[in-house]
């Protein structure tokens, strides 16, 4: 089954390197940020227990370089989490905040991204590359899902789609995203795409 994902991952790669040969000719590929938003208070609380992690501040460079490799490190960590970590609700004690923490056998969507942000990272991608990002699903349901910056666009690792996407090509309404230049710092969304999301009390 992994070959097989990592096999259409890779054919995905190729096609993209053709279809966008060009990316600056490309914008919509790239997700459009607006201004400070307010930071999840699943992600609060996880900074408050992993402080170092949230107050790296860098600049936001250039974006990572799609390269077969790197394409391959995001496929196999991506297709290895989503296998090996098995979907879980992890409610607090009170059962209403989701507590955001890395799983090592079960989890809730936001933990896959946080662990596969976190050997991305260790196998050599930057942070300001590797952005948790909160969407609203089709059936009006929160998600996380990761983002990856690189010069071919922003592309989607979720737990919930084998195949890594272009963020354009999924059916989510991106709300907010971490900043690119402070991990503790979260930016809206603008996404101005025909995507048909039910709406949730906000």
């Amino acid at each position: 089954m992994i070959k097989k994902t990592i096999l259409l991952g890779a054919a995905l790669f190729f096609m993209c390197m053709t279809a966008q040969a060009d990316p600056s000719a490309s914008s919509a590929t790239f997700m459009k940020t607006g201004g400070r938003t307010s930071q999840p208070i699943g992600h609060y609380e996880f900074c408050q227990a992993h402080k170092s992690e949230c107050s790296i501040k860098t600049g936001e460079g250039k974006p990572v370089a799609l390269t077969p490799r790197v394409w391959s490190l995001l496929v196999q960590i991506n297709s290895g989490i989503n296998r090996d970590i098995q979907p879980a609700t992890d409610l607090d004690i009170w059962g209403k905040a989701e507590v955001w923490s890395y799983p090592t056998t079960v989890g809730d969507c936001e933990d896959y991204v946080l662990l596969k942000r976190r050997m991305l990272n260790e196998s050599g991608i930057p942070l300001n590359d590797l952005l948790i990002t909160v969407v609203r699903q089709m059936n009006g349901e929160g998600h996380a899902v990761l983002t990856v910056r690189t010069d071919r666009g922003d592309y989607v690792l979720d737990n919930l789609e084998p195949l890594i996407k272009p963020w354009n090509e999924t059916n989510y309404d991106y709300l907010k995203r971490q900043a690119m230049n402070n991990t503790g710092a979260w930016v809206s969304i603008n996404d101005d795409r025909q995507v048909l999301v039910g709406s949730i009390a906000q």
